[in-house]
């Protein structure tokens, strides 16, 4: 059993709270349900969680509101399941900060296979090896204390982030694909869908720019991939 890992479920509808407070119990985790925004707020500032599961539609404060909390002041992973099926929905909330998107209605062994697969991804965030640092040009990457600095000022990235950053300075030389990335990050076959990576990796070019506009880090090697750019 894993009851030291608490999973937060932010859903307004009981019946589906219920549902996912069930497969997080099945799968050996410790679920607590909030049906708002605003009593989710409180049980995230008074509380550490290792995940969240959240609704977008939600009473009290948004669903985008607490991911725009939690992606700004922690590295919990965060896997939005919602009834919102657009596209740009889906891009926007990876941009804001969300590691997972599941639209509803849901299937169970589904959801309980992308909680497994994102608690591995920052269970290997953890085991990064202690007192440990990767440079490239003033971006100082901080294994032990998972974070990256560009000038001496922190990047505030998402676990993911972090976890493409780590495979692009681990190998500063290397072109990785999509494919690449994909499955050394997600721990997935990659059928091709451009979407999740090419997000993520704007982010982190967004993020790095913003830190030293007068720098480029990452290079997109047309037609393979990227790499860290010399």
């Amino acid at each position: 059993m894993n009851d030291n890992v608490n999973i937060l479920i932010i859903e307004d509808d009981e019946d589906i709270n219920r549902l996912l407070c069930h497969i997080v119990s099945t799968n050996g985790y410790t679920p607590k349900p909030a049906y708002s925004g605003t009593e989710a707020l409180i049980y995230i500032e008074n509380q550490k969680w290792d995940m969240v599961l959240l609704d977008l539609m939600l009473p009290g404060l948004s669903g985008e509101e607490i991911l725009r909390k939690v992606s700004t002041e922690s590295a919990v992973p965060v896997i939005i399941i919602s009834a919102k099926l657009k596209t740009e929905t889906k891009i926007a909330t990876l941009k804001a900060g969300a590691d997972d998107y599941i639209t509803k209605p849901f299937d169970i062994e589904e959801v309980s296979a992308r909680i497994e697969a994102c608690l591995r991804r920052y269970r290997r965030l953890s085991e990064l090896p202690v007192n440990h640092q990767l440079y490239h040009k003033d971006l100082l990457l901080d294994t032990e204390a998972k974070k990256a600095f560009v000038k001496g000022s922190e990047l505030k990235l998402t676990g993911l982030e972090y976890e493409i950053l780590f495979l692009l300075m681990s190998s500063p030389k290397k072109v990785f694909t999509k494919a690449n990335v994909f499955e050394s990050v997600w721990h997935e076959a990659f059928h091709g869908d451009d979407n999740t990576i090419n997000v993520h990796m704007s982010n982190i070019r967004h993020k790095l720019s913003k830190a030293n506009p007068d720098e480029e880090y990452i290079e997109t090697i047309w037609g393979m991939g990227y790499r860290l750019k010399t």
